[in-house]
């Protein structure tokens, strides 16, 4: 190569470099080349997804599943019961932590936190009812079902869900709850909020001595989800969730 050459090849390379340095911070370390941005080869985005898993004490060095639309992850949670993956998926996700004799549910419609307690697992079973199936049914049928794709995936259809927990839990228990978001409120175990309103439950039965909900309380919301079925659900937009036709409330 000649030195005239040599003048105007050297800045290119820099600016390459200086590209794909950029690049790689913006995918969280990841190195993502091409016109797709930070999505994997598989051609799926990467989703970054955090949340506590907690009974009234942290779930500890418990085993987090991510179960998606298309992907899976997993991860464990550390001391205080806190998980974090970012993997490549496609929303929305199942959410399943797994220490001992506990198992518990969640979901995700979009990136960030999404915790898994008691109440997410009770709010999952009311959304099965909703569909018209059974928990064990919805995780099976997922990866095929779109419309249980849609409805966990539709934000509006989600929350509404959590807002009737909430209602129900309240109404039946005689209690108050201080984090009606308990989904997506970050929380550390031992403060007020999510994990206190989780002591709470327990001591007003909702929840047994294992950290599972109590039958009742499922028999509870699961007869609520089928009060207040889901016949028609409108698609998620931009993977945040859209709009739909859930109504919570009481039996």
């Amino acid at each position: 190569m000649n030195t005239h050459n040599v003048r105007f090849v050297r800045p290119a390379l820099a600016a390459l470099c200086g590209a794909s340095l950029a690049t790689l911070v913006a995918c969280g370390g990841s190195a993502c080349f091409g016109l797709n941005g930070c999505g994997g080869g598989n051609g799926m985005p990467n989703v970054a997804l955090s949340g506590t898993a907690a009974i009234g004490k942290a779930l500890a060095s418990a085993m987090v599943t991510f179960s998606c639309a298309s992907g899976s992850g997993s991860t464990l949670s550390d001391g205080g019961g806190h998980y974090s993956i970012t993997f490549n998926a496609t929303l929305p996700c199942i959410l399943a932590v797994n220490s001992g004799s506990t198992t518990l549910h969640s979901l995700a419609f979009a990136g960030g936190t999404f915790n898994t307690t008691p109440e997410t697992e009770l709010m999952f079973v009311y959304l099965a009812s909703q569909l018209g199936t059974s928990e064990t049914s919805l995780i099976a049928s997922f990866p095929s079902n779109s419309q249980f794709q849609r409805v966990l995936g539709n934000q509006t259809d989600v929350l509404a869900a959590q807002s009737a927990v909430v209602t129900n839990l309240q109404q039946h228990y005689a209690v108050t709850l201080t984090a009606p978001a308990f989904l997506t409120t970050p929380f550390i175990v031992g403060q007020a909020g999510v994990d206190s309103d989780l002591g709470v439950l327990a001591t007003a039965g909702a929840i047994d001595v294992n950290g599972m909900p109590d039958p009742a309380a499922v028999s509870l919301l699961s007869a609520a989800g089928l009060a207040h079925p889901l016949t028609t659900t409108s698609k998620p937009t931009s993977g945040t969730g859209g709009t739909g036709s859930a109504a919570g409330g009481m039996m």
